[in-house]
């Protein structure tokens, strides 16, 4: 964590705030309590924000305020920033059905860290995993605590179409696929949920700061909930984070 934060330009029409160069809950917590800071503040001229790891961007419209003076702002607020309390962190269910042809990777995974398949599910579910940040696609949870016992390389070639919902493995990290893109990591299983649907109100299942759960499902699960899902009947269960 940086002593002081850094203030970066990011194009001509947003700030970067830098807080530090590292992957910690403890910077991840700063960059969310700064975020509601500026959020209640309710600035005008801010279009939108954007938290990562370990900083926030914040998008602004130079006609209405300058540079400068959200600088100045952002400073005065980052005094007060202890202050804030965050909303208690909540832990969604997530349904996998592993392997098959929806995990095509699964078995490599399990061969490349000398386990069983099934110790491989029992591992990657036992774990209430930390939504550091939403990105790379829409709703793509990036997710800290996933066990080193089955940590796997990426694919040397990357696939040029991983389907929506894929839940995959890259080095030290697991996540899902909320869209159909292109994608190099290992995919060993697939939700029958949706992450981002662009129709709602709140288009976004997960937020970062709290906490996500998998947990194995068959074939018949797996197209009980996917039908159920389409017809708009189907909620994930979401509990308070420590007691699921």
């Amino acid at each position: 964590m940086y002593q002081k934060t850094r203030y970066l330009t990011a194009g001509d029409k947003a700030i970067e705030l830098e807080f530090g160069n590292e992957i910690s809950k403890e910077l991840n917590l700063l960059v969310r309590k700064v975020y509601y800071c500026i959020r209640k503040k309710n600035i005008e001229g801010i279009e939108e924000m954007v938290p990562t790891y370990r900083s926030l961007i914040v998008y602004y419209n130079p006609q209405k305020i300058k540079y400068t003076y959200l600088v100045q702002q952002f400073k005065e607020l980052e005094k007060s920033v202890t202050e804030i309390s965050l909303p208690t962190a909540h832990v969604t269910e997530i349904p996998v059905l592993y392997g098959g042809e929806y995990g095509p990777d699964l078995e490599f995974v399990a061969q490349y860290n000398k386990l069983s398949v099934e110790e491989v599910i029992k591992i990657h579910t036992e774990k209430e995993y930390f939504i550091y940040m939403l990105g790379f696609s829409p709703g793509f949870p990036y997710l800290g605590g996933m066990s080193d016992k089955i940590a796997t390389p990426r694919l040397e070639k990357p696939r040029i179409k991983v389907s929506e919902g894929s839940v995959g493995i890259a080095g030290g990290q697991t996540g899902i696929y909320p869209i159909n893109s292109p994608g190099g990591w290992q995919i060993i299983g697939r939700i029958p949920v949706k992450l981002f649907e662009i129709k709602e109100k709140f288009p976004f299942l997960l937020k970062s700061g709290d906490y996500l759960k998998f947990y194995p499902i068959n074939q018949k699960e797996f197209k009980e909930i996917k039908k159920k899902v389409e017809e708009g009947n189907y909620n994930c269960k979401i509990g308070l984070h420590g007691r699921i």
